[in-house]
């Protein structure tokens, strides 16, 4: 990449502490150059403390958004001046764009990633035609529950180690949402149509044994972690021959509304941004 930065150089980024690994810019200045934009997209990486002063201090649009990862997503949701539907649901932003007034909006576009990485390497997967179970009850748990409720998933069962963690999500989205204690993951993985890790990468390693094989043949299994891209919970699906979702794919297609919101147009589809990102992690297709 070699463009000339102007003063009229539009800029977006993402923030996150560590934020050094990120694909974000990868997959934005891929697109950026593919559309022959006058803009850049870049890391920042503020203090663990210093995400709010830092947010601030970007009101009137000189910048044009940021996406937020960890650990920031809860303190981009309490700066938000205005919140969408599904940030609020979800309750954490991962998007926010800076008015040329000074308001900043918050948004969450990992929902509509989570639901497009299943449309693409799922073909056919309907996340309204039966209950889905999610292990983990984090933000990224409350995130994932949050995109098949408001999708018309009829139950969302979330399977935690601590039940009463699980329980507040339920709390939080209404009644459509289940809680299970993980020694209690066979029941919860009854019928279900899909099996979601969103736990952090660490969780799930191979020594815990979830019982995949209780969940019915066509049921889907996703990791949202993408380093490694096929996790242990995938390869034990693969050795069980359930249909797979990885993370980076939920990455890739959560990046398309964001660079949307940031540059007013849709990312140009030829470029592949997918393989770049794996060339990045030393991944495979």
């Amino acid at each position: 990449m070699s463009r000339k930065i102007t003063g009229a150089t539009l800029v977006a980024g993402v923030a996150g502490a560590p934020v050094r690994h990120s694909l974000s810019p990868i997959i934005h200045n891929a697109w950026i150059e593919a559309a022959g934009l006058d803009a850049v997209y870049v890391p920042f990486a503020p203090s663990s403390d210093g995400f709010r002063r830092f947010a601030d201090g970007l009101r009137g649009g000189v910048v044009r958004g940021l996406n937020v990862t960890v650990p920031f997503k809860e303190d981009a949701l309490a700066i938000a001046d205005e919140l969408s539907e599904r940030a609020a649901l979800a309750g954490a932003v991962n998007l926010l764009v800076f008015a040329a007034d000074g308001r900043i909006h918050g948004d969450n576009t990992d929902g509509l990633g989570l639901l497009g990485a299943f449309a693409a390497q799922a073909p056919g997967f309907d996340p309204a035609a039966g209950p889905v179970a999610i292990i983990g009850a984090g933000g990224a748990a409350r995130g994932a529950a949050a995109a098949f409720v408001t999708a018309g998933a009829p139950e969302v069962r979330i399977v935690n180690r601590t039940l009463a963690k699980a329980e507040g999500i339920g709390e939080a989205l209404g009644a459509k949402v289940r809680a299970f204690s993980l020694d209690a993951a066979a029941r919860a993985f009854d019928g279900v149509t899909a099996v979601i890790n969103a736990t952090s990468a660490g969780l799930l390693d191979a020594s815990l044994d979830l019982p995949l094989e209780a969940t019915p043949s066509p049921a889907v299994v996703m990791d949202m972690t993408y380093k490694p891209l096929e996790t242990p919970l995938l390869a034990r699906a693969r050795e069980l021959e359930r249909r797979t979702v990885d993370g980076l794919e939920m990455l890739v297609r959560q990046a398309v509304p964001s660079f949307e919101a940031f540059f007013g147009r849709t990312p140009p589809a030829a470029v592949d941004v997918r393989a770049l990102c794996l060339a990045a992690i030393g991944g495979q297709a």
